[in-house]
């Protein structure tokens, strides 16, 4: 499976690779179109010292490990979401009767190298992050552990997404609402954010175990809003229930999916 994963990958980015001016110029887009989230934080703090209690350098921390993860679920998952393009079209059943998991084969459908851009500008802000903060470096294994739970709840989100288009197949933004949407909420402390929202992306939709709850511990902050400090350790935990739920949807949307016979 992750053999068949890598070898679609390797197909359509040799494909981009065929034409390598414009391979470059789109690299280099994607890396300025995502350096303006960060001119935003930067035009911010022009004008102020902290945000919600939390500095530049913290906020860029945060932005930067949530960027991370976001961006390599973008390049890499993020093709799920036309989904309902082909359930319309009736492409989708090619994609059934091939020997191969039709996440994989939608994941990888269009592949866009040029998309690691993104993931090379969020690692140069986390980066700048980390090496800017006086961390206790104790607390830095928890760095890791957030990369990965980020990218597996992101995966889980998009996931998620594809499944409910299986019943809403002209609503695709549902799905984006779900991913871009939650990339817009995790790039700033969620102390700006009301009580009742932060509760939602804690105990509802576990955003909030992206970059704020395991950001807190390697901050070694307090939660403004009290939540229990066990928390900061329950990361993989939501990741791994966010992550089953999407497989069930996932799985309960192709089982119920219904051939146009093409």
């Amino acid at each position: 499976m992750v053999r068949t994963y890598f070898l679609l990958l390797w197909t359509w980015t040799r494909a981009a690779a065929a034409y390598p001016v414009s391979f470059a110029l789109m690299t280099l887009f994607g890396v300025l179109t995502s350096a303006l989230d960060v001119a935003v934080i930067l035009i911010v703090f022009a004008n102020t010292t902290t945000l919600a209690g939390f500095s530049r350098d913290e906020v860029l921390f945060l932005y930067g490990a949530a960027g991370v993860s976001f961006a390599i679920c973008d390049t890499f998952v993020s093709n799920i979401d036309r989904i309902s393009q082909h359930i319309k079209a009736g492409t989708l059943d090619t994609f059934l009767t091939r020997p191969v998991s039709p996440w994989i084969q939608l994941a990888t459908d269009r592949f866009v190298p040029a998309r690691v851009g993104r993931i090379l500008q969020a690692c140069v802000v986390l980066g700048y992050g980390v090496a800017a903060l006086d961390l206790d470096w104790r607390r830095a294994w928890m760095i890791p552990v957030m990369l990965v739970t980020g990218i597996v709840i992101f995966a889980a989100l998009w996931t998620l997404g594809g499944a409910v288009q299986f019943v809403l197949t002209d609503a695709p933004e549902v799905s984006n609402a779900l991913t871009y949407g939650s990339n817009q909420l995790s790039q700033y402390p969620l102390s700006i954010y009301g009580r009742d929202l932060v509760r939602g992306v804690t105990y509802v939709l576990p955003l909030a175990f992206v970059n704020w709850q395991p950001g807190l511990y390697v901050l070694g902050r307090d939660d403004p809003f009290g939540t229990p400090e066990l928390l900061r350790f329950a990361t993989p935990v939501a990741a791994l229930v966010l992550a089953l739920l999407a497989g069930l949807a996932w799985r309960q949307g192709i089982r119920h999916y219904r051939s146009t016979g093409s």
